[in-house]
């Protein structure tokens, strides 16, 4: 008989209910955050065509456009996707795995998040006249994200583990 692999202990002394609770109650908190940036740059997005100056926008800016409210609404769902998953699944008795699915559509919401912002911000700079610059900028910005949402957490991640400490 092989033993079954004993789940990283996490120093707490909680159920597996228990912990899913805690998991789930910081989940939301982080959601909320980057859920109501979403939205609010979303709804500002959807206005942009109805000005003025979008008639004056280029084939490439319209493009661009199109694809950052496109990127924005995929962003919005994803985090909004929660709410169903709760709703959904409560009561339902499988919230350890309702809060790791979760946490994975918001670790993808983020990145959409990530992606329209940056597309955002090229068109801006572009229909500003920064011409070719307003691509290494938003690529900049993406960059940063990159490093500050995925690197800097992994590379506190690998420093806990060196350091023997429990996950989570």
């Amino acid at each position: 008989m092989s033993e079954q692999p004993k789940p990283q202990d996490s120093g707490r002394d909680e159920t597996a209910e228990e912990r899913a609770d805690r998991r789930w109650g910081d989940l939301l908190q982080e959601v909320r955050i980057a859920q109501t940036g979403a939205q609010i740059m979303f709804g500002f997005l959807l206005t942009v065509a109805f000005t003025e100056r979008f008639a004056g926008l280029d084939g490439l800016e319209r493009t661009l456009y199109v694809t950052v409210v496109t990127l924005g609404a995929f962003a919005v769902g994803t985090l909004i996707a929660p709410v169903s998953y709760h709703r959904l699944l409560a009561g339902e008795h499988v919230k350890p795995r309702m809060v790791t699915a979760v946490a994975h559509l918001v670790a993808l919401g983020l990145v959409l998040l990530a992606l329209t912002i940056s597309a955002a911000l090229l068109l801006l700079l572009r229909v500003a006249g920064l011409g070719w610059g307003a691509w290494a900028v938003a690529g900049g910005v993406l960059l940063w994200f990159g490093i500050c949402w995925v690197l800097f957490p992994a590379t506190v991640l690998r420093r806990g583990r060196e350091d023997g400490r429990p996950a989570r």
